[in-house]
């Protein structure tokens, strides 16, 4: 359906926990119990003719209202799991579990170097400066939903990860420590509604 964007002819997996606030309508006010939650997706990049993007295998998050939304109107391979994130001076606790299906994280992570903007052409750069997602509708329809968020400012960081079983829950098999991480405090994005491609 989507074609592999690959970097010097490798794929690769992300496995991305974070934590949602203010999300909701543009003009129309958050509310806190509503629209702040954990979410911890597991992602790969592709491409559609010239426009890289990213395709979800799995969104795991911690609001019943936003999985059943997101499954509901963009079809998304939503999950509800319990989950919790302990924020500290020097790292973030993050544990979750899936609630239906055996699919769980459990890490403590941090960064350990300075703030930089990826450069151009790096794998970090690949990775992260990326201005779409790619699905498709119940029907099998193919769509990009367009999103905007400023450059990352990224820093290198450490991890012990205790429970990785994610991509195992998708099919996918990996093994070993993970070979790239990054930390990001904060990421500000916005996105569109979807564009059909056919």
């Amino acid at each position: 359906m989507f074609e592999l964007d690959l970097f010097n002819n490798e794929a690769w997996l992300g496995i991305v926990p974070f934590y949602m606030t203010n999300v909701g309508f543009r003009g129309v006010p958050s509310l806190p119990w509503l629209s702040a939650f954990p979410e911890l997706n597991v992602r790969t990049y592709v491409r559609v003719g010239n426009r890289p993007g990213v395709y979800f295998f799995s969104l795991d998050a911690g609001r019943r209202l936003a999985v059943e939304a997101a499954r509901r109107v963009l079809n998304l391979p939503y999950f509800l799991a319990e989950m919790s994130v302990e924020v500290g001076e020097d790292a973030v606790v993050y544990d979750s579990a899936r609630t239906q299906r055996p699919a769980g994280f459990k890490a403590k992570y941090g960064p350990i170097g300075p703030a930089f903007a990826a450069r151009e052409g790096s794998l970090e750069y690949f990775l992260t400066e990326r201005y779409c997602l790619y699905q498709q509708t119940r029907r099998g329809v193919p769509y990009r939903l367009e999103i905007h968020h400023p450059r990352w400012s990224l820093q290198v960081a450490q991890a012990t990860v205790a429970t990785n079983t994610m991509a195992d829950a998708s099919g996918i098999a990996i093994s070993g420590p993970p070979p790239l991480l990054h930390f990001v405090r904060r990421q500000d994005v916005i996105a569109w509604a979807p564009t059909y491609l056919r």
